[in-house]
């Protein structure tokens, strides 16, 4: 059997607190089977005309397609910045009962 459709997602955030907050309440609502937190990552980038640059937190999530716009809906909600980073890439393959454990954490329901 072909199975498909996991995703993984980076938003990054303005430092580790608000990271830490986005990223549980993104595991309780189970759009999300596991978040890791990269902690002090510095980004350059270009901002409303010129460069700007500054310390940030990176949020790695492990997730499904099927659950992308919520997941974006919810970041928007409660993330600080005007036009947060969420970006996704598609997971093509992994370790099967890693992808399974994760199908099942975020079909399953609260």
């Amino acid at each position: 059997m072909i199975k498909g459709g996991w995703i993984i997602v980076f938003i990054t955030a303005s430092n580790y607190e608000e990271a830490k907050k986005i990223a549980e309440g993104i595991v309780k609502e189970k759009l999300g089977a596991c978040v890791n937190i990269v902690d002090k990552i510095h980004s350059i980038y270009w901002w409303q005309g010129r460069v700007e640059e500054g310390n940030e937190s990176l949020l790695i999530i492990k997730t499904r397609l099927d659950k992308f716009g919520k997941l974006v809906e919810y970041v928007k909600e409660k993330h600080s910045y005007e036009v947060p980073e969420i970006v996704a890439i598609p997971l093509i393959i992994g370790f099967a009962k890693y992808l399974d454990w994760l199908d099942e954490v975020v079909n399953s329901s609260k």
